[in-house]
């Protein structure tokens, strides 16, 4: 069973940067994809951006231009660079995976897996 293991969350103010990583473990030999979302108080978990190992990149417009999703094979992780944080990026952050061949930052249900997730808060 896939597992994923989110870090790098904390409390930054608004303009400045952070790093997650999600590492995962017992991905699809074949094909997977493997993004990340995230959920603010009260309102729905929304795709940030997302990596198909069959069809590439995808992000939601809303972080287009200042998040960076990236990958370590030698070290089963996935990144995302967050740069010019402003309070609205202020949630918790999940790692999510799935045997897909299209990734999608629209459909979480989508992904079965899902790591525990890693608060990211950006103060004013």
């Amino acid at each position: 069973q896939v597992q994923l293991e989110e870090s790098g969350g904390g409390l930054v103010q608004a303009g400045g940067s952070l790093r997650l990583s999600c590492v995962a473990s017992k991905l699809p030999s074949d094909y997977y994809a493997i993004g990340w979302f995230r959920q603010a108080p009260g309102k729905e978990r929304e795709g940030v951006a997302c990596f198909s190992s069959e069809d590439g990149i995808r992000y939601a417009d809303s972080v287009e231009g200042r998040f960076t999703i990236s990958r370590d094979n030698a070290k089963n992780t996935v990144y995302l660079q967050m740069d010019s944080l402003t309070p609205e990026d202020t949630a918790v952050y999940y790692c999510g995976a799935d045997r897909l061949v299209t990734c999608t930052v629209q459909e979480p249900t989508w992904y079965d897996y899902w790591g525990q997730g890693t608060q990211v808060t950006v103060s004013s």
